[in-house]
């Protein structure tokens, strides 16, 4: 015997026995005559009516409500690739600025050393034309103070000789 067979047959046998254990107990009696057939076509005008009225108009706002939720998610999908490109823009663009700053940045550093460097030679020039220029002078002091003392000489060694010797030389 196969297990549907002898499943069939259990339940046959407790059917049985139920009915009769129901006829015992006071089963219920469902007679099927006008009541059921009448409460049927107003249960079927019911949904003829009421479709156009509430299903309709409901499924048309659960409708609505998805396309409108799934319209949001493509807006705000659209919304986030253009927020995505703008920033690779943006980034791609701030990069060229960088790019930019860095080279003016050195070009600005290699002007201020070159003029650093005129400015120290300049400056050299200048300090050694003002030593030269010293120099120069401290020689012609030096050369007018000799000749001065080359004149007055003579006349400091007759007055020391003569305070030496107490008297006047000639």
């Amino acid at each position: 015997m196969t297990v549907l067979a002898s499943l069939g047959l259990a339940l046959s046998q407790s059917a049985r026995e139920g009915v009769l254990l129901g006829a015992s107990s006071g089963a219920v009696n469902i007679d099927f005559d006008l009541t059921f057939v009448g409460q049927m076509v107003i249960f079927a005008m019911l949904i003829v009516v009421l479709k156009p009225l509430v299903y309709d108009p409901v499924l048309g706002l659960f409708e609505e409500r998805e396309n409108r939720t799934e319209g949001a998610k493509k807006d705000a999908r659209e919304m986030q690739e253009k927020a995505g490109e703008l920033l690779r823009k943006y980034e791609h663009e701030l990069e060229k600025v960088h790019e930019v700053v860095a080279a003016e940045r050195d070009r600005i550093r290699a002007e201020t050393a070159r003029l650093e460097a005129d400015q120290m030679a300049e400056a050299r020039k200048l300090a050694t034309k003002i030593i030269d220029d010293g120099r120069e002078r401290i020689a012609e002091e030096i050369h007018a103070v000799r000749f001065e003392l080359g004149r007055n000489s003579e006349r400091l060694a007759r007055d020391i000789a003569g305070s030496v010797l107490g008297r006047e030389v000639a």
